[in-house]
């Protein structure tokens, strides 16, 4: 057997290591994008930002469809649809039994400031419709009877109402929701940096293409109801959760010099105004941030902030008009704006 001098070994490993180094240089690692994906859904605009080399556009477009078909009043084969229908035969999905469970913890919390068995009186006050008169007590005292979380509740995966009645409206937390299943379904996939807004509710995760925080901008609060005028009051940082900000001064009508809000106080039945133009939430997901944003609308100022200062997992900015009639701003001591 011929022995191999230790020279001709050392020139071996040489030209191995030479061969394998021109190969290292001739492979370039194809280098991580931000993939963006607008569209429409619920009568509004999302937007997806994405750090990823696979295009996941099918996947958030099979998780919009599942929320509608799960919690949209608009959709009538949707199981929300269904329940308040009364269908005997729907079960809750997962979807739904995460929004109807979580919906009545709120609830509890807020001490009935959200309820998402709002719908009938959402209904009464039209908020959208152009009639002239505004409903009276005994029509809201009728419909009081039939809201509220405590008519309503699971016997395994059915939903059982006390009251036929009952109608549920998920309108301010599934679009938080929403954002959050997008954002879990990024994350399965491997995906470390994102950012996903539908109609201005936020989920994110990590850092955007500069390498920063994402930056969400809080709208000031303008009154304006028939044009959307965009004026930041605030730019918000945020690496991971959910941001949603609710406010009356947007959507509302006039009648008899009466402003009536979107925003309708399930405990007392009736449109809310106060000194609170806009409250914006920051929370570990976007469908807390949603409901919450919803909830401290009906609470107002003070008890708002209350609730808030005694929770460390919620960071708000409130925006409300002073004594004087000033434009003022409180931010919880956690928030980072």
């Amino acid at each position: 057997m011929r022995q191999i001098s230790k020279n001709n070994t050392r020139w071996f490993f040489v030209t191995i290591f030479a061969i394998v180094f021109g190969i290292c240089m001739f492979i370039t690692p194809e280098k991580t994008v931000y993939k963006r994906i607008s569209g429409v859904v619920w009568n509004t605009v999302y937007n997806i930002t994405y750090c990823s080399n696979d295009n996941y556009a099918d996947s958030i477009i099979a998780i919009l469809n599942k929320v509608d078909d799960s919690a949209s009043m608009f959709n009538k084969k949707s199981v929300v649809s269904k329940v308040n229908a009364n269908d005997s035969n729907v079960e809750a999905d997962d979807y739904f039994a995460t929004l109807l469970g979580r919906s009545i913890e709120i609830n509890k919390e807020t001490n009935g400031a959200f309820d998402p068995t709002v719908a009938p009186l959402m209904k009464l006050w039209r908020i959208n419709d152009d009639g002239k008169e505004l409903p009276g007590k005994e029509e809201v005292d009728s419909i009081m009877k039939f809201v509220g979380m405590d008519k309503i509740a699971f016997d395994g995966k059915k939903v059982v109402k006390s009251d036929s009645r009952v109608q549920l409206d998920f309108s301010a937390i599934a679009k938080g929701f929403g954002c959050d299943e997008i954002g879990r379904m990024l994350e399965r996939n491997g995906v470390t940096n994102y950012i996903v807004e539908i109609g201005g509710e936020v989920a994110a995760k990590g850092v955007n293409d500069e390498g920063e925080p994402w930056r969400v901008s809080i709208d000031m609060p303008v009154v304006s109801n028939d044009t959307v005028v965009h004026s930041s009051a605030d730019v918000l940082q945020i690496m991971h959760g959910g941001v949603a900000t609710s406010g009356n001064y947007r959507n509302f009508k006039v009648v008899d010099g009466v402003k009536v809000a979107h925003i309708i106080n399930p405990v007392t039945g009736y449109s809310e105004f106060s000194n609170l133009l806009s409250a914006t939430v920051v929370a570990d997901c976007c469908m807390d941030a949603d409901a919450y944003a919803t909830a401290f609308m009906v609470m107002g100022l003070e008890k708002t902030k209350q609730f808030v200062l005694s929770r460390e997992n919620i960071a708000v900015l409130l925006i409300y008009v002073d004594e004087n009639g000033e434009m003022k701003q409180w931010k919880s001591p956690n928030y980072k704006g």
